[in-house]
């Protein structure tokens, strides 16, 4: 789908109608960003056989917008694949942090004083590592996460980056203050978004492509790249292909 004269209209709808948005950005090598996976391998799996199928799919970098867990079925499954892709392929590779793997590493760090991540989909996630769910012992779940997660699992999450930065393209989680630079955003900010999600301030620097809030449809407006379809409940993982001829939109879904 390219970014079309619908989309113009649209932005003028989302209050974007005085700005002046810089153009989408037409890398040399193909960029693909894949929206929040939450635990769905099977998708996850269909979406690099799409990309390898790609022109130029081999040397496309891949960037995954973080939550890769809960919710789904297989997030041990989504962070292995993953791994190995980011192993195999390094420099072609990068996976964001989410606000779920933030949840899920303060509370193995300390579920006393973090048990909210027992209620962002914790069940499915501790399923995936062969374990019942103790989520009305939050001291107990975490011990038992703990012994059942491998340590590279959790060593690899918590040294995931927050942001990733193109020309003319900055990729996160949920959101970025346009008005300050990354290297002075709120973590908040970039794995929770703002009160004013959607607004952005006139003329934005660049273009920024997140997840984090469900769309029917991804969409590309007002210097805003959203692909969060919500894989999870809705069987439809979505990635924004970004290369010299410009935008448009992978989606996968699994077999009825």
């Amino acid at each position: 789908m390219p970014f079309t004269l619908i989309h113009r209209l649209m932005a003028r709808l989302h209050g974007g109608a005085a700005s002046v948005v810089p153009p989408l950005p037409r890398p040399d090598q193909p960029l693909c960003l894949i929206g929040d996976i939450h635990g769905r391998s099977d998708l996850l799996d269909l979406m690099l056989q799409r990309i390898a199928q790609q022109p130029g799919g081999e040397d496309a970098h891949i960037i995954a917008l973080g939550d890769l867990i809960d919710r789904g079925p297989d997030s041990a499954g989504v962070i292995s694949r993953l791994m190995d892709e980011q192993a195999t392929r390094p420099a072609h590779v990068t996976v964001l942090m989410g606000n779920h793997e933030r949840l899920m590493l303060d509370f193995l760090a300390d579920p006393v004083r973090n048990p909210r991540w027992l209620h962002f989909g914790a069940a499915d996630t501790m399923r995936s590592y062969g374990i019942e769910p103790a989520t009305d012992r939050p001291a107990l779940a975490a011990e038992v996460l703990r012994n059942a997660m491998p340590q590279s699992h959790r060593d690899w999450l918590t040294n995931l980056p927050l942001y990733w930065e193109g020309d003319g393209l900055v990729a996160v989680h949920a959101d970025a203050d346009p008005s300050r630079p990354l290297s002075r955003q709120s973590e908040d900010v970039l794995l929770w978004g703002r009160d004013d999600f959607g607004r952005r301030r006139q003329n934005p620097p660049c273009w920024i492509a997140h997840g984090h809030v469900i769309q029917e449809q991804p969409y590309a407006l007002s210097g805003r790249i959203a692909l969060d379809t919500g894989a999870w409940k809705t069987g439809t993982l979505s990635a924004a292909w970004l290369d010299a001829d410009g935008l448009r939109f992978i989606q996968v879904g699994a077999p009825a």
